[in-house]
């Protein structure tokens, strides 16, 4: 049985002073799933996720988000849905507890103090609780920011950028506590920068620019694209690669080149552009094998052929002018 979708929007666009910064966007995300949002930093995350919650109205478009119409329904959307900013927002001065509780109350939630104390005991705050906010480590404070985010029982979790300044082992253990409310039923929309934390999503969504690039599970976005990629390792531990980056990154048919330890990655479309701009740096030295690609590979390529929105809207402006 296929679960129903807790998000289902067509369309959706938002633009500022005459530049779209959504534009047609479709999203449909399963009930209890976790949806990676991925896409460089002006691309319309955070805009399009604003507009999901009810905190901006959109344009253009139509569609639900948790069976609610995203226009007539805002305020009922509102208070089904957890969100959690890029920045923490709540207030430093104040103890764990009292910051949940400040959240309790605006919710109207009945026995707040046991809603506040089990929040406490879900997120291991509960040793924490008099400490102040303001004190916290750049964890701990995650995880008051998603104990605020709970606290009202939502459906839906919508999370932008949420490990962004958060160490290695507090990345991971909000991972598992993600996977924990996603099979309890809790739907999930997450944006992220990692490749590590979009490994780890049940599908994804790659918006560049306003538009959408791609969509899928992991494996099905890497076969999608058709991207050939090789793989350049030099003798001396990677010494010598260096020099060869600048050149390939201009080379036709070239659309991503990234270093990966001792090794450079080369990849594009075109497996006959791509090998005539490798025959250009061959050596004895250097030893070039086919490889598969990854989802970074992937995404940066995608953006080398994906238009800029700002260019496009000036465009646009010029055309009517």
């Amino acid at each position: 049985m296929v679960n129903p979708l807790a998000i289902d929007v067509r369309g959706l666009s938002k633009s500022y002073d005459d530049r779209k910064v959504v534009d047609q966007v479709d999203i449909q995300v399963a009930q209890g799933s976790i949806c990676g949002f991925l896409g460089p930093n002006g691309s319309g995350k955070t805009t399009t996720i604003r507009m999901l919650c009810g905190l901006l109205t959109p344009d253009a478009g139509s569609g639900t988000c948790l069976g609610l119409d995203i226009f007539k329904d805002a305020a009922q959307i509102k208070r089904q849905v957890g969100y959690m900013t890029q920045k923490f927002g709540l207030y430093d001065d104040l103890s764990i507890r009292q910051n949940l509780d400040f959240i309790a109350r605006l919710f109207e939630l009945p026995q707040r103090k046991e809603a506040v104390d089990a929040c406490l005991e879900r997120l291991g705050l509960t040793a924490r609780q008099s400490q102040l906010a303001g004190s916290l480590s750049g964890g701990w404070k995650q995880r008051l920011a998603l104990a605020a985010c709970l606290i009202h029982q939502p459906r839906l979790l919508l999370l932008d950028e949420p490990t962004a300044g958060v160490d290695p082992r507090a990345r991971r253990e909000f991972w598992d506590q993600i996977h924990d409310l996603a099979a309890q039923g809790i739907t999930v929309l997450v944006s992220t920068h990692y490749m590590d934390e979009a490994e780890r999503c049940h599908e994804l969504v790659y918006i560049a620019y306003g538009k959408i690039l791609a969509r899928g599970t992991e494996a099905q976005i890497i076969a999608d694209s058709g991207l050939k990629v090789w793989t350049l390792q030099s003798q001396g531990r990677g010494q010598g690669l260096a020099a060869l980056l600048t050149p390939l990154k201009s080379s036709p048919g070239v659309l991503s080149v990234a270093a990966f330890g001792n090794a450079v990655h080369v990849a594009g479309l075109d497996e006959n552009l791509v090998l005539a701009a490798l025959d250009k740096v061959r050596n004895d030295k250097l030893t070039i094998t086919p490889s598969s690609a990854n989802l970074e590979d992937v995404f940066i390529s995608m953006i080398a052929t994906a238009p800029d929105n700002f260019t496009l809207d000036k465009i646009r402006t010029q055309v009517k002018s």
